[in-house]
């Protein structure tokens, strides 16, 4: 499959909630293609599994791939594939102190989970 299907499938995924298929359709590239900002594809790969882990109740492994995305995100600021990668810093900053104060998945603020807004996809 080509990188700009799976890009956008990982789009999709993300966006319907689907963070697991999601990382899936990411991993692709991020293991099996040769492109630039791997990095970048490595911080939306765990992203998403953080938000996985939310739904299995993992909060320590949540908060865990959240900072590990941070520190990737953090480099491809403020703009990366169309993707407003400020927002999703902000928006993962957001869930660890949602999880921190509320020392549980279960009334996790599903609204801070962002909407990936790409051009190509909107």
């Amino acid at each position: 499959m080509d990188e700009e299907k799976l890009f956008l499938n990982g789009i999709k995924a993300f966006n319907r909630k689907k963070y697991y298929e999601a990382h899936e359709h990411w991993e692709e590239i991020w293991t099996e293609l040769n492109v630039d900002d791997s990095i970048f594809i490595q911080g939306l790969i765990q992203l998403s599994v953080g938000f996985f882990h939310i739904t299995n109740s993992n909060i320590k492994g949540a908060k865990s791939l959240f900072r590990k995305s941070m520190n990737k995100l953090i480099k491809y600021k403020p703009f990366h594939r169309n993707i407003n990668v400020d927002e999703l810093i902000e928006c993962a900053s957001k869930a660890i102190n949602n999880l921190e104060t509320s020392n549980s998945t279960h009334n996790f603020d599903w609204k801070l989970a962002p909407m990936l807004k790409y051009k190509k996809y909107d």
